[in-house]
């Protein structure tokens, strides 16, 4: 009789990075969610970026996000990576560009898993790795009238 670990549904996917973009429109929980669907996969972790209305101790009045023509090849690299550490069956990551107001979606990343802590700790990993290393950079305006631009690089 095999063990749990021998059944096909235990490993990863063969291609499992489902959805990768950047996007200059509303982005979509439910499209995340359905890219990351797979039968196989017995958790299922989700992390939602939004714009707050604050930021070091400032009011944020107006946001913007730019990025860098690699921005989406980068993105595609750190799933690999992620995919390649974890028994990911799917993978999804969208960031947004352009004006956002305070509560719109800013990136939603995804990651389906057998298990729910390998799918949790492929998720952190994931979006702390595109924060920190995707060239996406957020220019914030505050109600102060100062602004700052933060870079993910």
């Amino acid at each position: 009789m095999a063990t749990t670990n021998d059944h096909p549904g235990e490993q990863a996917a063969q291609d499992p990075i489902k959805l990768i973009g950047i996007r200059d429109s509303a982005l979509s929980l439910d499209e995340v969610f359905r890219a990351v669907g797979d039968d196989a996969a017995g958790g299922t972790a989700l992390f939602v970026g939004t714009v707050r209305n604050h930021d070091g101790g400032a009011d944020v009045e107006e946001l913007g996000y730019s990025c860098h023509p690699s921005a989406e090849a980068e993105m595609r690299r750190i799933a690999e990576k992620v995919a390649a550490e974890f028994p990911v069956r799917a993978l999804a990551a969208v960031h947004r560009v352009g004006d956002l107001r305070v509560g719109d979606l800013a990136v939603v990343v995804a990651v389906s898993c057998p298990h729910r802590g390998e799918a949790f700790e492929a998720c952190r990993k994931l979006i702390d790795d595109l924060k920190h290393e995707v060239p996406i950079w957020k220019h914030q305006k505050f109600s102060d009238g100062t602004e700052e631009w933060v870079g993910a690089c």
